[in-house]
């Protein structure tokens, strides 16, 4: 097509066409140029449909704005959508009157290593920075990604493993039944569920012996009966709210900081800061292979992909080959 062929202010990019007017943001259109659904996008742009809004230039401080209001913002999960939103704070308090469209590969990697000494909060920027240009990118205001294809600082991660059961006994006897401490352990090590999910979790989620939740991160739907330890947690702990897991008042959930906090302050007292709580997930998982369970039950309890439930287990499928390995070994020389 020419230009001569697309309607005013319409232009061809190379990655398509893009409405572009003074005082107006750009916007990429979805539907292909000559068809129905082409022609009611374009009259719904100029008649203001799609609520569109005027501004006076285009900066970070601006770019952020239509961010928040796009599909693709509203599509986080609660908790990723409080994460973005300190890094994009972060954004417009440093650059919020600067041109997005200015930005370079050379200005992302100086923005990343310059927080090189605080490496979670640099790659993490560098994520939701992505993120953010590509959503520039969209409305037309610049034609490549600079934080595209920019790698993270590599760090020497330490993989998280599942408590010992020295130490799960020692938090278990540092919490009684009856504390919040305990009854969050419990339902970690019990359902097998993220901490998130955990915090969510009602009395009316439990119906039948057994937690009927769904999942937050995912969106799986899970029966799970209830374990004897677990259900002693349970019987014991208060209703003074819909939550299982409430705050100090009772009024309503327990926060994830608040918890956090609570569990952090029984791992100092023990010896397990090397151990957190994401980590009585692994325990959930490993305790199922030990338990002789497949990859398909470990699943149907945790939620988890295949690979998944192979990287949350693999250092105990190891400790079990190598002891059949041994024994094997062992039974072998005996017999010649």
């Amino acid at each position: 097509m020419t230009k001569r062929e697309l309607p005013k202010h319409v232009y061809k990019q190379r990655n398509g066409l893009y409405f572009q007017k003074r005082g107006w943001p750009s916007r990429k259109f979805i539907s292909e140029f000559g068809t129905p659904e082409f022609w009611k996008e374009y009259s719904d742009i100029l008649s203001g449909d799609l609520d569109h809004v005027r501004v006076i230039s285009r900066n970070f401080g601006a770019l952020i704005k239509s961010y928040r209001q796009s599909p693709r913002y509203k599509r986080l999960k609660p908790r990723t959508g409080l994460d973005y939103d300190k890094y994009l704070d972060f954004f417009i308090s440093r650059m919020g009157e600067a041109n997005p469209a200015a930005m370079k590969r050379k200005d992302v990697i100086r923005l990343r290593d310059v927080n090189a000494d605080k490496v979670y909060f640099a790659n993490y920027s560098l994520r939701v920075l992505r993120v953010l240009m590509e959503h520039c990118v969209d409305l037309g205001w610049c034609e490549t990604n600079p934080a595209k294809g920019v790698q993270e600082i590599k760090t020497q991660r330490q993989e998280r493993e599942p408590w010992p059961r020295e130490l799960l006994k020692a938090f278990r006897d540092t919490c009684p039944v009856g504390t919040r401490e305990r009854l969050v352990m419990e339902l970690c090590v019990g359902t097998g569920q993220r901490i998130g999910d955990v915090l969510e979790m009602r009395w009316s989620d439990i119906q039948d012996g057994a937690f009927v939740i769904r999942q937050n991160k995912t969106g799986k739907e899970l029966w799970l009966p209830i374990l004897p330890e677990l259900q002693v947690a349970l019987n014991a702990a208060s209703r003074h709210s819909v939550f299982i897991l409430t705050n100090e008042r009772g009024t309503n959930r327990w926060s994830y900081r608040g918890a956090s906090q609570a569990v952090r302050n029984v791992r100092e007292r023990i010896g397990a800061l090397g151990y957190d709580i994401h980590s009585w997930r692994y325990n959930a998982a490993c305790e199922l292979v030990e338990a002789g369970c497949g990859d398909d039950l470990v699943a149907a309890v945790t939620g988890q992909s295949p690979a998944m439930v192979l990287h949350y287990t693999k250092k105990v499928r190891q400790k079990f080959r190598a002891i059949q390995a041994q024994q094997k070994r062992t039974e072998q020389k005996q017999n010649v």
